[in-house]
């Protein structure tokens, strides 16, 4: 599993106190763009890319500006043409580690669609880009 320490910003919060759930998406978005960065995965000068085909969150707790928080990614899912990605917000610890004893904050599955940027159609995930994503999911 791969984690991203998140900085909360004061433009975060909404008028209720807590983050805005359009941030959420940000957040995820953040953690997506590591996670392939780190995996060595060249998803902008490549044929082969990723699109997103399908966002759902659930939102279990509120996140507050004091809150030390990082968000989750992992593979969770391949299938011949797309992937399943499971993210988390949740509590960190002073020492940036995940506080275990608490459940996220909220859960997020997006499906990923392989394509081809030269073909302008979906795409068979290539069993090297599998292997790249795969070190990061476990």
């Amino acid at each position: 599993m791969h984690l991203l320490p998140l900085q909360l910003r004061f433009n975060d919060i909404d008028m209720m106190g807590h983050v805005n759930n359009a941030i959420y998406l940000e957040f995820f978005d953040l953690g997506k763009e590591r996670y392939f960065a780190d995996s060595k995965m060249d998803l902008y000068n490549s044929d082969f890319t990723l699109m997103i085909v399908h966002v759902d969150v659930d939102f279990h707790r509120q996140v507050h500006f004091t809150d030390t928080i990082g968000v989750t990614s992992r593979v969770v899912r391949y299938g011949r043409k797309s992937l399943d990605f499971e993210q988390q917000i949740v509590l960190l610890n002073p020492d940036g580690s995940i506080k275990e004893e608490e459940a996220p904050m909220a859960v997020c599955r997006t499906v990923m669609s392989g394509y081809s940027r030269k073909a302008k159609v979906s795409a068979v995930i290539p069993d090297e880009v599998k292997q790249l994503l795969s070190i990061l999911s476990d």
